[in-house]
């Protein structure tokens, strides 16, 4: 069942400084301007059910195991479109905005690319 699904509108000029440290921030349509340069721009949508250990998040058709959430994504997704996803595999949530996945290599992420979480 298919949670959240959304699409990359825009890629600030700094978006992908923080794939050095495996992390990819997202935030909707109306980012701050001293934060959307850092930001993958995505349209907000409403969830549609819980975001929970065991799902995964696809970019494109590239699926990541979700291992650990942050007690407040779904309501930073909800009204934002705003969270960080890491790639680093943590089993506990040490930020609350933050969806960790499985550590492996990033995906590339385009104006147009799909994010869904699943």
């Amino acid at each position: 069942m298919t949670v959240y699904k959304t699409k990359v509108n825009n890629i600030g000029e700094e978006a992908e400084l923080f794939q050095e440290e495996k992390m990819v921030i997202l935030f909707g349509e109306n980012a701050p301007a001293e934060l959307a340069e850092y930001c993958y721009n995505i349209q907000v949508n409403p969830i549609e059910g819980h975001i929970a250990v065991g799902q995964h998040v696809y970019f494109g058709d590239v699926p990541f195991e979700i291992t650990a959430v942050g007690d407040v994504v779904e309501k930073n997704l909800q009204d934002l479109g705003h969270i960080t996803i890491k790639f680093n595999g943590e089993s506990i949530a040490e930020l609350g905005g933050t969806l960790y996945v499985e550590d492996k290599e990033m995906p590339e992420v385009n104006i147009g690319t799909k994010i869904s979480i699943q």
